[in-house]
């Protein structure tokens, strides 16, 4: 409140908008577009004002709070569209979720976009660097991902990849899995499912456009040859993490070859997989190991037609990225405090 001087002993008056703006130093029209929330006033000369009303008592101290809050982060989560229930999961975690990010001042959107497109990817990138402080995406290797990425770094803009990487690119953090590993898992499982007889066994990814089936592929691999030298791997099928396309291409592996004995789905879907080995009558003969625990696979789990599943925590992912966007906004290292991505192998015996 502000006491007029001339009158002694009189009771305090509330300041004027001429006293706000004597004590930020601005003009009293700049003073009333900002009490009144109209645009074109610059947020550090909002933020100013702000102060002055509230040193003067002209504001009430919650509505104070408010206004001098910083704005909440904008945060994008770019997803592929499809039939790979893990990924659905998370996007619509991100919306559920939005009371658990409250707390870190940020605002999370998520988009389901085309699968497999690296200029429909890249053009979303620009898209949502326009509006939003930062980006989390699940990367494709693809050269116009890449420099929608430099760009939006240059922008001041970070990107975080999920689930799969970008190599060389100025991306400001992954959170996922290391997938190496996560392959060799996969095939020490399967080596050891299958035991020392002979067999031949295949894979199904998504796709090897992303980084990560390209590198569960080489770790699966490398532990096949490795440890397992009597096991033949008969080839890699894509499938795009569609179940009807991952059913179409288990019936053609067990057709082609009928004495199948093993098979390590890459990447989503895994349903589609387990209707071909059903209808076969091979649901229990042969090894399978799938990724991501969603409630398909979960159902899989308990009827045996799928063996493992090797799981990461989409909750887990999405607090690693908001703590990772937070870190960045307040000037620390992006990782500090951020666990590493977990790696979980679930079986039906352990099922969550």
């Amino acid at each position: 409140m502000r006491v007029d001087p001339a009158t002694p002993g009189a009771l305090p008056s509330r300041a004027r908008v001429v006293d706000i703006a004597r004590a930020a130093g601005v003009s009293t029209a700049t003073v009333d577009r900002v009490l009144n929330k109209r645009a074109g006033v610059r947020d550090a000369t909002i933020q100013r004002v702000m102060r002055a009303a509230g040193e003067l008592d002209y504001l009430p101290g919650q509505l104070l709070y408010s206004a001098l809050a910083p704005k909440p982060l904008r945060l994008s989560v770019l997803l592929p569209a499809g039939t790979n229930r893990f990924i659905r999961m998370l996007g619509d975690m991100v919306s559920y979720s939005e009371e658990h990010w409250a707390p870190f001042n940020v605002r999370c959107r998520a988009e389901f976009i085309e699968s497999f497109n690296p200029h429909e990817l890249a053009a979303a990138l620009q898209r949502h660097g326009k509006r939003s402080d930062g980006i989390a995406m699940m990367a494709l290797e693809h050269p116009a991902v890449r420099e929608a990425v430099t760009e939006l770094a240059a922008q001041g803009v970070p990107v975080i990849t999920l689930i799969s990487d970008l190599s060389n690119s100025p991306r400001a953090a992954y959170i996922g899995l290391d997938n190496r590993a996560a392959g060799r898992t996969a095939g020490y499982l399967i080596g050891r499912f299958i035991g020392v007889r002979s067999a031949k066994v295949a894979l199904i990814a998504g796709s090897l456009s992303y980084r990560a089936h390209e590198e569960r592929e080489a770790g699966f691999l490398h532990v096949i040859e490795e440890m397992f030298s009597h096991l033949s791997v008969v080839g890699l099928r894509e499938g795009h993490d569609d179940a009807e396309q991952n059913y179409r291409q288990t019936r053609a592996l067990l057709d082609q070859h009928p004495e199948l004995c093993g098979i390590y789905n890459i990447g989503g879907a895994s349903d589609g997989v387990a209707r071909a080995l059903k209808e076969a009558g091979r649901d229990q003969k042969v090894a399978f190991i799938g990724h991501g625990l969603t409630p398909d696979t979960r159902a899989l789990l308990v009827d045996g037609s799928l063996d493992a599943v090797i799981t990461q925590s989409p909750y887990a992912t999405l607090m690693s990225c908001v703590r990772i966007f937070t870190n960045l906004r307040d000037g620390r290292e992006a990782m500090s405090g951020v666990e590493n991505t977990r790696s979980q192998v679930i079986f039906r015996e352990n099922l969550p």
